[in-house]
């Protein structure tokens, strides 16, 4: 045929051998998948609501019955540690749904904790409960009649996109690396429209599933940032992640949507 004669191009970013993350292995990478339509296509769903802070209830169960899903400890299995914070550790584990058995991400209040931190730990999962988009870590639920205390998440397989990215130097051509890209922004257009702002994003906080698709997780900065050397106090008596931080928000101790992503 005719067409046969012409020479091929070459991939972009080298070879993708046997070594190289194939396209066609990470549908959600390749170049007509949901992360290259336009941002507005890809959102799964329009919000019809604007982001409600938990800490504005005069008690703050009642933002956790609103937003959140609670969940029997008999249906959860913990299985094992994957990580582990200020409040205690994070379980690979499985949720149990009549016949159904799914991979979750699990994480636990440790015993020992003030009434702060209980409130703190449970408004990170209603402020998750409020949130509905394919980039944006999705709830499964909250333990919070049982102890321990538990946040259940989808679980990411490939867990926090900075470690990642490391362990995998070199291994994505440029198609790969832009789709990733575009499902972050696609998430944090989301967040803008909902109204809320992250103030800590970063690689960190970025988790990846089996099919590259990227999503932005972790919605309890003053936690995070408790015993962060890298934070830096502002007038107000907060923390804020200095190196991931936008200079108009270090100069005037003001975080909006444009500083999220500057």
């Amino acid at each position: 045929m005719g067409m046969g004669t012409g020479r091929r191009k070459p991939p972009l970013n080298g070879s993708l051998s046997d070594k190289r993350f194939d396209v066609y292995k990470y549908p959600a990478t390749a170049g007509l998948s949901s992360h290259f339509l336009p941002l507005d296509s890809a959102d799964q769903l329009k919000p019809l609501k604007t982001y409600v802070d938990p800490h504005t209830y005069e008690d703050p169960n009642q933002a956790v019955l609103k937003f959140t899903t609670e969940i029997h400890p008999s249906s959860i299995s913990r299985h094992k540690v994957i990580g582990a914070g200020e409040f205690g550790e994070v379980y690979k584990g499985i949720l149990k749904s009549g016949k159904k058995e799914n991979p979750v991400a699990i994480k636990t209040l440790k015993s020992g904790y003030t009434e702060k931190q209980r409130i703190d730990f449970l408004s990170e999962a209603s402020i998750m409960g409020q949130f509905c988009h394919q980039n944006i870590i999705h709830l499964e639920g909250v333990v919070s009649k049982f102890k321990p205390f538990m946040i259940i998440t989808e679980y990411m397989e490939n867990g926090a996109l900075d470690k990642f990215l490391r362990e995998k130097d070199g291994e994505f051509c440029v198609i790969q690396l832009v789709g990733m890209l575009r499902g972050i922004a696609s998430g944090m257009k989301y967040l803008a429209s909902m109204n809320y702002v992250h103030r800590d994003l970063a690689a960190r906080n970025i988790l990846v599933d089996s099919q590259l698709v990227c999503k932005v997780s972790d919605f309890g900065l003053s936690r995070v940032l408790e015993d962060d050397p890298e934070a830096t106090y502002t007038t107000s008596g907060g923390k804020i992640p200095i190196r991931w931080t936008a200079p108009e928000a270090i100069s005037h101790r003001k975080f909006t949507s444009a500083s999220d992503v500057w």
